[in-house]
């Protein structure tokens, strides 16, 4: 077997703290944890049976979600929350939705509910 070096990455705080406290009734570390992870979303994501196929036409609309099977649906829902956790880290929601002329709610920094405006008036609510 070849010797490889380790590769540095990062994760956010909130996945690293999950796998630490995941890893830990696992009796893993929480890098072994995050391999751990990394190593069944790499089987998911490399499954090419049948199942794996209805997932990713459930993503594309092709199929209705009701047709899933419960664990297709585990599957079909990862998929989802992690696509939106991308989303939400790169966009700027509040400004894609103004350029459209589309007022947004949400939650400010004090924990108050804002309606913000297309043309940046904010309305508390």
């Amino acid at each position: 077997m070849t010797d490889t070096a380790d590769k540095v990455t990062r994760f956010s705080s909130e996945l690293f703290d999950a796998a630490a406290t995941e890893g830990e009734r696992e009796h893993r570390s929480a890098r072994q944890q995050l391999e751990h992870w990394a190593r069944v979303g790499r089987e998911v994501s490399d499954q090419r049976q049948v199942a794996r196929r209805r997932v990713e036409a459930a993503l594309t609309g092709r199929l209705p979600v009701k047709e899933l099977s419960t664990e297709e649906g585990a599957v079909f829902n990862a998929e989802v929350a992690a696509a939106l956790e991308e989303s939400l880290a790169e966009g700027n929601h509040v400004t894609d939705r103004a350029e459209q002329g589309r007022a947004t709610i949400f939650l400010d920094n004090r924990g108050r509910v804002v309606k913000q405006l297309p043309d940046g008036t904010q309305i508390i609510l």
